[in-house]
């Protein structure tokens, strides 16, 4: 079957490289029949895993080798120029020239968001990228952005993330009207910095956008907002922590029943709930972030991601594509430069 979209991923990138990218790139075939994958690396180390996998002549898999990979620790600036033959710039390449329709990558956060900026370059009427990702709450989930890519943001920018979040709700998860909330230390109007109250006020004066006001951090994981905005300090801040809480409740549960017989007893009665919790609060079942206000999809995943882990990002990425979320940005940012425009 003709594959009708094509996804490029950066195989060297993250903690494992091939041997996780590899096989979680042939599990999203399986899933995906209309889906390609470009698998960019070091092609000697990619065809000894994929001849391991008996899938060196898979018809939906292509190989473009790059001579060098961005470290993890490598700072972005130097990696944009001196990385031009990595598996990460090769990768974002293909997006631009048209090849792909999208890159993930578990590689360095900060080269990846310094590449995909020079190379696809940013969507007319944004100024930075910001990464968003789903957050576990009570009744499901709901995402949150900026996650680390702007530590200091303007009112300006945290407006543009919210647009940026709330097409991308409407496209993946379809959303009518995503409510959208301003994460703050409190819910009250008098609450929080200069730069967060200025930003309600903008994001108020949005017609298109379902804004509910201020959201405490407790309020986000009840779901009060499914989306919720804050600068990339304050959300990477959050993200971690959420994910280091998940981790400590999973094996807190763990460790309490097996302190004794009787305890393990009533652990196989439970089993089933207890595995239910577990997935419930897995991040790597929310694995893969979505750089928005790029010209092209770009989707993060963690660098210690596991083969289901990383393929999850790439079934992210799979979404965004099917949805075009980049257009449908463009066509909600044109609207809103245009109002902007006509009341000056």
């Amino acid at each position: 079957m003709t594959a009708q979209y094509c996804i490029a991923i950066d195989a060297m990138g993250g903690d494992f490289g091939p041997r996780v990218t590899i096989p979680a790139a042939l599990d999203a075939l399986k899933r995906h029949p209309f889906l390609k994958i470009l698998l960019v690396g070091q092609q000697q180390q990619l065809q000894l895993i994929l001849k391991r996998h008996n899938q060196l002549d898979h018809p939906r898999l292509e190989l473009l080798h790059s001579e060098s990979v961005v470290a993890m620790d490598e700072r972005p600036a130097l990696a944009l120029r001196r990385r031009k033959d990595s598996s990460m710039y090769l990768a974002l390449q293909s997006v631009a020239d048209g090849r792909c329709q999208a890159c993930v990558s578990a590689g360095n956060t900060g080269a990846l968001m310094v590449m995909g900026r020079g190379i696809l370059q940013m969507l007319p009427g944004i100024d930075r990228p910001a990464i968003t990702s789903a957050v576990p709450t009570l009744h499901g989930h709901s995402y949150m952005l900026d996650l680390g890519a702007n530590v200091d943001c303007s009112a300006e920018h945290l407006l543009q993330f919210a647009i940026m979040g709330s097409v991308m709700l409407k496209a993946v998860e379809q959303i009518a009207l995503p409510r959208v909330g301003l994460l703050n230390i409190g819910a009250e109007e008098i609450k929080g910095n200069e730069q967060v109250k200025l930003a309600s006020r903008l994001l108020s004066e949005q017609s298109d956008l379902n804004y509910i006001g201020f959201v405490e951090g407790d309020a986000v994981f009840a779901g009060k907002a499914d989306l919720v905005v804050c600068d990339g300090f304050v959300g990477n801040i959050a993200l971690k922590s959420s994910e280091g809480l998940a981790r400590l409740i999973s094996r807190k549960v763990r460790t309490s029943f097996t302190r004794n017989l009787y305890r393990r007893l009533l652990a196989l009665l439970a089993l089933p709930v207890i595995k239910e919790l577990q997935q419930q609060l897995d991040p790597g079942r929310r694995n893969g972030a979505s750089l928005l206000g790029l010209q092209g999809i770009v989707v993060k995943s963690h660098g210690s991601a596991n083969r289901d882990c990383f393929s999850h990002a790439i079934d992210q990425a799979v979404s965004e594509v099917e949805m075009n979320v980049p257009e449908r940005i463009s066509e909600q940012l044109e609207r809103y430069l245009q109002r902007s425009s006509a009341s000056e």
